[in-house]
């Protein structure tokens, strides 16, 4: 499995931007689809983004669908989400996640997850 270390994230006014990284240890990270998700307290894991192996697919949750944006760097072994126009609801910890597989929304079937990360959006 490959260890997950995000960084970023923060406290921001309604309508501005953050942004997420997620830096992977190991040689094996292009061989994973990777996820962010996020969880609101009291509230459920939910999906928000994921990019395939190489980057070329991506595909999100509507609600954040023209505002987020997830991308890659294989090189680097990081992937990052970019956050623009941030809402109050957008509030929660965000986790980055790797999958063998590119497609899922289901947390279940992520094996690796980060620490999470606190984001808040204020009014």
């Amino acid at each position: 499995q490959v260890q997950l270390v995000e960084s970023g994230g923060g406290l921001v006014q309604a309508g501005g931007s953050l942004s997420l990284s997620c830096a992977a240890s190991g040689r094996t990270f292009s061989s994973y689809a990777m996820g962010w998700f996020r969880q609101a307290p009291g509230k459920e894991r939910e999906f928000v983004a994921a990019i395939s192996r190489r980057g070329l697919r991506t595909y999100y949750v509507d609600s954040v669908k023209g505002r987020f944006t997830i991308s890659r760097d294989n090189a680097k072994n990081t992937v990052w989400l970019q956050m623009n126009r941030l809402k109050p609801e957008d509030t929660a910890v965000y986790y980055c996640a790797a999958d063998s597989v590119f497609g899922h929304r289901d947390p279940a079937d992520f094996g690796s997850w980060g620490q999470g990360n606190q984001v808040t959006v204020s009014s």
